[in-house]
């Protein structure tokens, strides 16, 4: 995305703008971001708003969220590997 390069938002009748779908995928931005709102002078700036603490925003991540929801799957279904030590366990790397 071009910096400087304009798009063009509708506001619809109950105050809601749709930011064109070439910028969400160069921001990443998703359904649910919030955003700073600011008047500036010259003009309306639109800020993310990052609601998570940014050292664990990582956790929170479309791919991250996923892994951990298989990782439940596997375990409630009993795909697990259980090891007496820590010895044991890092035998199973080594192969």
């Amino acid at each position: 995305m071009r910096q400087g390069k304009a798009s063009i938002a509708v506001m619809r009748d109950k105050g809601q703008l749709t930011i064109p779908s070439a910028i969400r995928a160069a921001f990443g931005i998703e359904p649910g971001d919030a955003f700073d709102v600011l008047v500036t002078a010259k003009g309306i700036l639109l800020r993310r708003r990052r609601l998570v603490d940014a050292t664990q925003a990582w956790f929170w991540t479309r791919a991250w969220q996923t892994a951990e929801k298989e990782a439940s799957d596997d375990i409630r279904a009993g795909r697990i590997r259980t090891h007496q030590t820590q010895k044991g366990f890092l035998r199973r790397f080594a192969k």
